[in-house]
Parts: structure tokens; C-alpha cells; sequence
């Protein structure tokens, strides 16, 4: 069977598979990077803290989801999820196993993963906001919630858009994991096609072109969101 009869849409090729596991890809990583926003922008809040509990508690997190492997952590959510739902389910008197569902388990992991990388760049987004920005519009009369609105937010989005690209390519590599639980997307996809053909070399040299193409879309999109938010910078003095 050749290459083009490989990935056809028809019965026989696997096409279809690849392209739907590549939406799961990104869908993965669009919730794993929105789970990683709540996180980073609390645990930067917290290293930001006067309080040095706070501070304290930022800096557990950043060194236990940095310093710990992320496939350690994924089985860790995933088989640690399912005893601990087991034995609520056992405490209600349920039998049998609970299982942890792969797609729920992979967000919130790699999420977590991808908070303490945020946090990071939260953070040094926040102390690069010149202070007198924020005392110019204090003096003006903004209430706290109007100079988070219209200064501190634009400005911290500014700074921290090219660490997030940065983020961004490595929370969708980091997905891949998430194969090794069981769920399809697109690194599971190859290895299934892979086996079911053995043609191990052609589908695994595609899986990784899928992923070159992916980070290369979502690389120009964070390039142009970049340059957007620069033209307005330059706009603003004039407006």
C-alpha cells in the first residue's frame, strides 16, 4: 500500500484518524493552556504577595510541577485520580473500579504543568509595567478596579504574549503524554496506525510533521497577535 493510499479519508487509509486526533491535539492544549492561566496568574499573584506564606506557597508550587517529570505527574493525576475516586465510590458502598476520564485528567495535568510556567511569565510581565503608569492613573482618580482594567492588564498582556507562544509550543509537545493513558489524539493515532500497518517509520515521520505544521500555525498566530498589540502601543500616545 502506498504512501497516498496510507492517509486517504477512505475505509482503508487513515487520514480521517490523523485529522481527528490533530483536533483532539489542539483541543487538549487549548484547555490545558486555560487551566495553566487560572493557575500561573494565582500562583504569580501569590509570588507578587506582601504576605510570605503567600510567597511561600507560589514557590512550592513552581518547584513541585518544574521539578517533577511531566509523565510522573500524569500517571500520578491519572492513577491517583482513580483510587481516590474508587474509594469515595467504595465509601457510598459502589464496587469495582472508577476510572479517571483520559481527556479531563490530561487537561488538568498538563494545565498544572503549564501554570508554573505562566506564573513565571506573569510575573516578570508585571514588574517589566513602569510603576508610574499605574501612579499616573491613581493620581488621575482610577479606582483600583478601572487601573487593573485599562493599565495593568493591557500592559501585562504585552509583556507576557511572547513567553505564552513559548508556553504554548511547549504545553501541545507536552501533550503527546497524554497518549500513554489511553486517550487518542494525535501522537496515539500515529502509534495505532503504526502498529495496524507496521509501517512505523511513514506514520510516525507523519505524526511529527502534523506537529511541525501545528507549531508552525499556531507560531505565525502568536506572531501576528504580537505585532497587533505593538501597532496599538505605537498608536496609543496619538490617540
Amino acid at each position: 500500500m502506498d504512501l497516498l493510499q496510507l492517509l486517504s479519508f477512505g475505509n482503508n487509509g487513515w487520514g480521517a484518524a490523523l485529522l481527528k486526533a490533530a483536533g483532539m491535539t489542539v483541543l487538549l492544549t487549548l484547555s490545558a493552556l486555560v487551566v495553566g492561566a487560572i493557575a500561573g496568574s494565582t500562583v504569580a499573584a501569590a509570588k507578587l504577595s506582601k504576605r510570605r506564606l503567600f510567597r511561600y506557597a507560589g514557590d512550592a508550587y513552581s518547584i513541585l510541577f518544574r521539578g517533577i517529570p511531566e509523565l510522573l505527574v500524569i500517571y500520578l493525576f491519572y492513577f491517583g485520580g482513580a483510587s481516590v475516586l474508587g474509594a469515595i465510590n467504595h465509601w457510598f458502598g459502589g464496587e469495582g473500579f472508577v476510572d479517571t476520564p483520559p481527556f479531563l485528567v490530561g487537561a488538568l495535568a498538563v494545565g498544572l504543568i503549564s501554570g508554573s510556567y505562566q506564573a513565571e511569565v506573569y510575573r516578570g510581565a508585571y514588574l517589566a509595567v513602569a510603576k508610574g503608569e499605574l501612579e499616573a492613573a491613581l493620581a488621575i482618580g482610577m479606582t483600583w478596579h478601572m487601573r487593573v482594567r485599562r493599565v495593568l492588564i493591557p500592559q501585562v498582556w504585552r509583556y507576557a504574549l511572547p513567553g505564552l507562544g513559548n508556553v504554548w509550543q511547549m504545553t501541545l509537545k507536552d501533550s503527546a503524554l497524554i497518549s500513554v493513558i489511553g486517550l487518542v489524539e494525535l501522537m496515539r493515532a500515529s502509534q495505532v496506525a503504526a502498529g495496524s500497518t507496521r509501517q512505523y517509520f511513514t506514520f510516525y515521520i507523519v505524526g511529527g510533521a502534523c506537529y511541525l505544521i501545528l507549531t508552525g500555525l499556531s507560531g505565525r498566530l502568536f506572531n501576528i497577535a504580537e505585532n497587533r498589540v505593538l501597532r496599538t502601543q505605537r498608536r496609543t500616545p496619538h490617540s
